[in-house]
């Protein structure tokens, strides 16, 4: 397991403890995934982004997607019912129970799911606050910032 000490990045830093947490918990799930199921994360324009899962044979009633503080999860599990009426010679297709974790930036909020052809896409657009924003500051022209009106100008 590759383990990275981000202990030096603590003394010199405040406030990226939760970036260190992030690149920590994405290694350990890196090092635990087993690949299932396949995935691709695509950006669709500036702000657009899609997650699409390769789930053959899932239906959407065995699919549940939840979002909580930041973390997207899919999970699946087939019904029980379909395997005692087949016999398989050879079955390649996996249908094994799975759980999938994605974690989202700030303001990355999940927007729409589809399943089609066996592919489940996730969409998600990322809204940044108008707070956030970057705001063009322009010079005033004859505005002084340390004006004081007078009671006479107030009471214009």
């Amino acid at each position: 397991m590759n383990a990275i000490d981000f202990s030096p990045l603590y003394r010199s830093t405040v406030g990226f403890d939760r970036f260190a947490n992030l690149l920590d918990n994405a290694l350990q799930q890196h090092n635990h995934s087993n690949g299932y199921p396949p995935y691709n994360i695509e950006t669709v324009e500036d702000n657009e982004y899609a997650i699409t899962l390769a789930l053959a044979g899932f239906e959407e009633s065995e699919l549940d997607i939840q979002t909580e503080r930041g973390v997207l999860t899919i999970r699946g599990k087939k019904a029980d019912d379909d395997k005692d009426q087949r016999n398989f010679l050879y079955q390649g297709i996996a249908t094994r129970a799975f759980e999938r974790k994605f974690q989202l930036a700030d303001h990355v909020e999940v927007v729409d799911a589809q399943l089609k052809n066996g592919m489940l896409t996730i969409k998600l657009v990322k809204e940044v606050p108008e707070a956030m924003k970057p705001k063009r500051i322009s010079i005033g022209a004859g505005n002084s910032i340390d004006h004081q009106p007078n009671v006479q100008e107030v009471a214009a």
